[in-house]
């Protein structure tokens, strides 16, 4: 009986001691897997097969021993390109396509990036996008602001750029007096008009815009205003021959802008 007992422990203790080693093995191989590059002084860890996605490229010839490239003080390859721009060649050999953030403007030097690490299938997306850019900025941007004091009409905002439109709603949002959560959608009437039809004369004679279940937003002259200022900061120009007995370009009935 105390025989089997101890072949029992020896033989746990074999697999302990074979788990043991196949956990050791299995970690060697993740080290192994990955890779520390230095870009431009920026550190970047990721794996090995991340970096080969693409065959004839700077960077798989880097870890296939086919490009010699130097070492920084820590042992990490260091290649001496921009290291902020490189998160983006990173994502697009993870992803496999051209991710960008919003507003992103260096086109040009990304493209630059894609060249020197020969990676094709990102220049031509870079290209595309630079040149998708180009058009957009050669087209006119129209911006027309109609007041017909009217409950029945109210306040139009109409602008063919839907981006522009956007900025308006978070506007309003941030100068609401009710601490609204959100524009309110009753307004909206599509991607690239905003009508405000709800609103009441106050005693003095101000124009309350409220939403369908009465809750106050704000003034209409507010939102004239705030829609006005907007557009001159983004770059509009005022086409509408103001009338001097309307007072101040906030009574104007209609305003036309372009870009």
């Amino acid at each position: 009986m105390e025989c089997k007992v101890n072949r029992r422990d020896k033989e746990k203790e074999y697999e302990g001691k074979h788990n043991s080693l196949e956990d050791a093995d299995q970690g060697k191989n993740c080290k192994s897997s990955l890779m520390t590059l230095n870009v431009g002084g920026y550190l970047y860890i990721t794996q090995k097969q991340t970096l080969t996605k693409y065959p004839d490229t700077f960077l798989e010839g880097i870890v296939n021993g086919k490009i010699l490239c130097p070492f920084d003080a820590d042992g990490h390859y260091f290649i001496d390109r921009d290291g902020l721009l490189f998160r983006h060649v990173l994502n697009f050999l993870r992803n496999g396509e051209l991710l960008l953030p919003e507003g992103f403007r260096e086109n040009q030097l990304l493209a630059q990036e894609a060249e020197f690490f020969q990676l094709k299938g990102l220049a031509e997306e870079v290209k595309s996008r630079w040149e998708k850019e180009q058009l957009t900025s050669r087209e006119t941007t129209f911006l027309e602001i109609t007041d017909n004091h009217d409950r029945s009409q109210g306040l139009r905002i109409f602008c063919n750029a839907p981006d522009f439109i956007s900025k308006i709603k978070s506007r309003i949002v941030l100068v609401s007096k009710s601490r609204l959560d959100g524009f309110p959608e009753e307004f909206s009437v599509s991607s690239n008009i905003i009508q405000f039809k709800y609103f009441i004369k106050s005693e003095n004679g101000t124009r309350l815009v409220l939403k369908e279940d009465n809750t106050f937003v704000c003034t209409l002259e507010t939102l004239k205003f705030e829609a006005i200022m907007m557009a001159l900061k983004c770059g509009f120009r005022l086409l509408t021959s103001l009338d001097c007995s309307k007072g101040s370009i906030v009574h104007s009935d209609a305003l036309h802008f372009i870009k």
